[in-house]
């Protein structure tokens, strides 16, 4: 029996006049929308209003025009009846009708690493127990849940088996939705997702100022243990409408399918160059790309592994979107892909971003790639950039070249996104002789490493012969020194700790007690920091020796500022319990001491990579306020007096703190802040400690359009606090931040 629309539906229909074409059609089987508006607030340039079963939402942007999107429910599913754009002064284009989100995600199963239970097995924690399983499993490092078997060396209680991993394809059930006007942008959700072991609801949020479009389900599971990703993507695209999808290949060369050829019975996977695919008509364009931090797990290496995808679904009509890969393609890095944790009850956020305009493929990669400056660290006058912690095995690689004066890829790919000053740690796991202290040994390598590095810098250019020694110390640390220096971690009966030798001059030997290696950072002026803090080999620390005294001295920093490791969606700050409760912990702690602030620093913490590898993502940098770079002859101490005053910011590359100040004195203070950012933000934070508790202040920055700069003046009463620091984080959870000061020395 045929189901004819009920005379309600007709009616409503005709009222409207139909909409156009295809979406005028699949309108008289509409379901009746219910949407619940008293959160929002008409304003210029952003409204919303329902007419017939339909919700339609504006918004402009003065320089590029107006974008419009119409939501409706088709048998339970929320559907984009239009996406249009239209010029200053032009009529409305469609872009896409009769849209709708698609969602999978595939899950498996948490396990903690060997090296993590090893460092508390050695505090005399008890490892089998469930409390330090559950809690340190969030943050392994060496996991890779869609590995079947698995590697046993890596993580207990394998192999993995393939039940274990799920995939599963977003439903829904819905008959309403809710509007929000959340200062310069309108969020309309609507509830009754299911997807397997997630259920939640699906939100679009458009944005004031900027064809910028995002797409997310929000979704959470009550099943413990779930590592997972998602693949996301927007269907019902025509070839009518816009015939072409187009990219840039990792060698940077135009490409565009045209949808000519047979059907795809899934997702083909793109690598494009900055993570950015284009649908393309006559009438406008979408860009579509993920954020560019938090989809992003930690990795060693930078392979662009393809997160943009299409899928040709009928002779007309397609899908576009973004995808994570399910493991490393690199043999060697395949048992480290630790994907995202989803902790149960946490509400993920499962995002990507569209962005619309009335112009063509190249107006619309453009527009996408200002959200991350081009992939491009900006200068900013007064500051000098500054990346540390890289493993690419840099001496041997010359060695076997024949020439230490031969270019690596490596640094010329740093330099052309924007970095001034590299450090490097070499002596790590390559083939280097680690522990070998006679001149043909460990001294020859040094002696390479550092002609090397100082034929590889240039002006306004400087590579850094550091090291990652993970000896002495406990867990992993990076060590900073202001000039070459030979030193050994042995040393043999009848040697003094330091000695002079005909070859290489000044010689220190350092044994594996922390006494030491504090020796020797006190006689060259070195100092360090914990690398990747309560994970990989540094899981429980620096907690493991807050108590030291080699961690209370001044030569000691701080900690690495590493994302990543243990990336939850749920979370609105990048690496929050593993690098800002440690450091704010430690602050605390070390508040009535005579000890300079702990300070975060950003760090890398890579392997080889290449020119047409994706960096940009997996680099946090600092912004280290210096007018001159130094040059690989001079004395490096000012690189190591900036961070240890804490006189630099850090960023994920889209938000810059240009100036900030902490000023007047005594209780009365006043933190000031110049602000420039891409994504809209979302909130700043003044984060303060009492020697006792940490607190914070956070204010909403949801009013502010994409694409601005912001001066922030904010009262601080500083009675009773020990220190202040101040941090900016925008709605794709990329942030920057300050260093902590103390408020009363």
């Amino acid at each position: 029996m045929m189901l004819l629309p009920s005379m309600h539906r007709i009616r409503s229909a005709a009222r409207a006049g139909f909409l156009a074409g295809a979406a005028g059609i699949a309108s008289l089987f509409a379901d009746p929308l219910k949407a619940d508006l008293s959160a929002y607030t008409a304003a210029a340039g952003l409204t919303a209003a329902v007419e017939n079963d339909v919700l339609t939402v504006t918004w402009a942007d003065a320089a590029r025009g107006e974008f419009r999107a119409r939501y409706a429910i088709d048998q339970g599913q929320p559907v984009i009846r239009e996406l249009a754009v239209r010029k200053a002064g032009g009529s409305w284009a469609a872009l896409g009708q009769n849209l709708s989100a698609e969602f999978v995600v595939k899950t498996g199963r948490r396990r903690i690493d060997f090296v993590g239970l090893g460092n508390f097995a050695r505090a005399g924690q008890d490892i089998t127990s469930r409390e330090v399983k559950d809690r340190e499993a969030w943050y392994s490092f060496w996991d890779a849940p869609f590995v079947i078997p698995g590697e046993p060396t890596r993580n207990p209680d394998l192999p993995r088996l393939p039940s274990e991993i799920a995939v599963a394809r977003g439903e829904f059930k819905t008959t309403s939705c809710s509007v929000k006007t959340d200062g310069a942008r309108i969020e309309v959700d609507f509830p009754g997702l299911s997807m397997g072991i997630f259920s939640g609801g699906i939100r679009f949020t458009h944005y004031r100022g900027a064809g910028l479009y995002r797409v997310e389900a929000i979704a959470k599971t009550e099943q413990n243990m779930v590592a997972y990703k998602y693949d996301l993507g927007l269907k019902g695209l025509t070839t009518a409408t816009m015939p072409r999808v187009r990219w840039l290949d990792t060698g940077g060369n135009a490409q565009e399918y045209q949808f000519g050829g047979a059907r795809h019975d899934g997702p083909v996977t793109v690598r494009a160059k900055n993570r950015v695919m284009v649908a393309e008509g006559p009438a406008g364009s979408i860009a579509v790309f993920p954020p560019p931090t938090v989809f992003f797990p930690a990795r060693e290496v930078d392979t662009n592994l393809g997160y943009v995808w299409y899928r040709k679904d009928a002779e007309a009509r397609y899908t576009m979107g973004v995808k994570q890969a399910d493991r490393e393609d690199v043999p060697k890095y395949l048992q480290n892909f630790a994907l995202y944790n989803a902790p149960p009850g946490t509400m993920q956020r499962m995002a990507t971003y569209f962005y619309l305009t009335p112009g063509d493929g190249a107006a619309a990669r453009t527009a996408a790639l200002a959200y991350t400056y081009n992939d491009v660290f900006k200068p900013i006058p007064g500051y000098k950039t500054f990346v540390n912690h890289f493993h690419l095995e840099f001496t041997d690689r010359l060695r076997a070249s024949g020439s230490l004066d031969t270019q690596t890829p490596d640094l010329a790919a740093m330099r052309a996104i924007g970095i001034n000053v590299v450090g490097m740690s070499d002596f790590h796991a390559d083939k280097l002789k680690l522990n070998d202290s006679g001149p043909g040994g460990r001294f020859a390598d040094q002696k390479d490493y550092f002609a090397g590095t100082a034929r590889a810098s240039d002006k306004d250019f400087l590579v850094v012969p550091w090291e990652e020694p993970s000896v002495a110390f406990g867990g992993h640390y990076n060590i900073l020194f202001p000039r070459p220096i030979f030193y050994s971690k042995v040393r043999t009966a009848g040697q003094q700790w330091v000695e002079q030798d005909p070859q290489f001059g000044t010689v220190y030997h350092a044994t594996n007690a922390p006494e030491e290696m504090q020796k020797v950072l006190d006689a060259t002026n070195a100092y360090w920091y914990t690398a990747h803090p309560r994970t990989k080999s540094s899981a429980g620390y620096p907690d493991f020796y807050w108590d030291q005294p080699f961690i209370q001295n001044d030569r000691y920093l701080g900690l690495a500022f590493k994302p990543g490791m243990g990336m939850d969606l749920s979370e609105s700050r990048l690496a929050e319990w593993r690098t800002f409760d440690a450091v704010d912990t430690m602050n605390n702690m070390y508040a009535d001491t005579k000890l300079r602030p702990k300070v975060l620093i950003g760090d890398v913490d890579t392997y080889q990579k290449w020119p047409h590898d994706d960096l940009f993502p997996g680099f946090t940098v600092n912004y280290l306020k210096m007018d001159r770079v130094p040059g690989p002859d001079d004395d490096w101490s000012s690189i190591m007096k900036t961070l240890s005053d804490g006189n630099f910011f850090v960023t994920t590359g889209e938000i810059h703190i240009r100036n900030y100040a902490v000023q007047g004195t005594g209780n009365k203070r006043t933190i000031v802040a110049d602000v420039d950012y891409t994504f809209p933000l979302e909130f700043v934070e003044v984060v303060w400690g009492d020697g006792k508790k940490i607190d914070r202040q956070i204010i909403r920055a949801t009013e502010l359009p994409p694409m601005g700069t912001k001066r922030y003046s904010i009262p601080f009463d500083a009675t009773g606090k020990k220190w202040v620091r101040f941090a900016v984080w925008d709605s794709a959870v990329n942030g920057a931040f300050v260093q902590p000061i103390w408020l009363h020395r």
